[in-house]
């Protein structure tokens, strides 16, 4: 590997310069560029080639030498660096998520959404309610929309969270989720002693995808620390009121770096009907755009939920042609948005549904990080590392 001074990281490099720097190989510099590390563009003197970006060459080959200050240290643990908030929710170790020290993998075997809210939560059984007034009436809409205005509406009339018992948040928390279920699917299965799978499986009238969809939203319901995870937590800390904590949470999931994987993977298959899955993936590429659905910086050995997914259907030929041109040009497995977005295509699903599930189980990990969050009582407020002008001088 070769160090780089400060002239050649600002210009944009051939892939040979960027191997050389680096010390690594081809498949690792493509997976890099999959996971947004390394910004790239197609060369204009060859179209056909890819220039890189030298600074964020730079980044990496410091990473990778350990040459990181203290400054570095702390900008970078804000983007898959260090941990910063203690919880006892949920953790990725070796390779495995964990809910509360328990294996999500094994969990997925057997358990509900609901029986994980309770471990989740720290109860010892969660209810979910429908709200008759969101019942009465399916409003127009689609999922996404109809999700944020039911949170948006509770956000300004419900109560702050801070001052309030956690067992009585909990108890809102349940009649919370039944307003996001009601308004996910416009309407709510009138047996409400049926878990949430079940009543998803009816309204999509899909019976058949009862269990996968039974495990998918136990492998979703959290995954400490994301972006809309962290949102909701800046929320909770101010002691705004468990609704406006999801609403955060729910808003920054609609990016399209975050839960609109899905969408994103859609156009690539898109892409891949017209020219074919090797030529829509090197373009994808040299655009400089992150791989959609396929690697994961917290699973350098595969996202082991994709996994546990994919054991239980078969792709289709546009997936798995996919996926085999992705991990042949980047040698990144498909994380779990690619398996949500196959397993709503294997089975028919509607085509809101893959974020219809992710919200529904990630609101789960919301309410748990929420309510750990008003426990704590601390404010969350990082400082920012000032890059602007230089400052005026004072006056004399």
């Amino acid at each position: 590997m070769q160090s780089i001074n400060m002239k050649t990281a600002m210009k944009w490099l051939t892939a040979e310069q960027a191997l050389k720097f680096l010390g690594v190989r081809p498949q690792t510099l493509y997976a890099n560029v999959s996971r947004g590390r390394i910004r790239a563009k197609s060369d204009p003197a060859d179209s056909r080639r890819s220039l890189y970006n030298g600074n964020d060459v730079a980044r990496l080959a410091e990473r990778r030498s350990g040459r990181r200050p203290a400054e570095t240290v702390a900008t970078q643990a804000i983007g898959w660096g260090d941990p910063v908030l203690a919880s006892g929710i949920s953790t990725v170790a070796n390779g495995r998520l964990w809910y509360r020290g328990r294996d999500a993998m094994e969990l997925a075997e057997s358990a509900t959404l609901e029986e994980v809210a309770a471990l989740l939560w720290e109860t010892t059984a969660v209810h979910v309610h429908a709200d008759p007034v969101t019942a009465k009436s399916a409003p127009a809409g689609t999922p996404i929309g109809l999700l944020l205005s039911a949170l948006s509406e509770r956000a300004g009339i419900d109560p702050p969270s801070r001052g309030r018992s956690l067992a009585v948040l909990k108890s809102e928390a349940e009649i919370m989720f039944g307003r996001l279920l009601a308004a996910s699917l416009g309407t709510v299965t009138a047996r409400l002693d049926l878990p949430v799978h079940t009543r998803l499986a009816k309204a999509w009238r899909k019976p058949q995808a009862q269990d996968i969809l039974r495990r998918t939203l136990v492998l979703l319901a959290d995954h400490e620390l994301n972006a809309s995870t962290f949102a909701v937590r800046v929320a909770a800390s101010t002691g705004a009121s468990l609704s406006a904590c999801l609403l955060a949470g729910l808003a920054t999931l609609t990016g399209p770096l975050h839960g609109g994987a899905a969408r994103a993977l859609s156009s690539l298959l898109d892409a891949a009907r017209q020219t074919g899955a090797n030529e829509a993936m090197r373009e994808w590429l040299q655009r400089g755009e992150p791989l959609p659905a396929f690697g994961h910086p917290l699973y350098p050995g595969g996202d082991p939920r994709a996994i546990a997914l994919m054991r239980h259907f078969k792709l289709s030929g546009m997936f798995l042609a996919v996926r085999m041109a992705a991990e042949d040009l980047t040698g990144e497995p498909p994380n779990v948005d690619f398996a949500l977005a196959a397993l709503a295509d294997a089975f028919g699903l509607p085509r809101q549904a893959p974020f219809v599930i992710f919200a529904l189980s990630r609101s789960v990990g919301w309410i748990a990080h929420a309510l750990e969050q008003i426990a704590a009582g601390q404010l969350i407020r990082p400082r920012a590392r000032y890059v602007g002008p230089a400052l005026a001088k004072e006056h004399t």
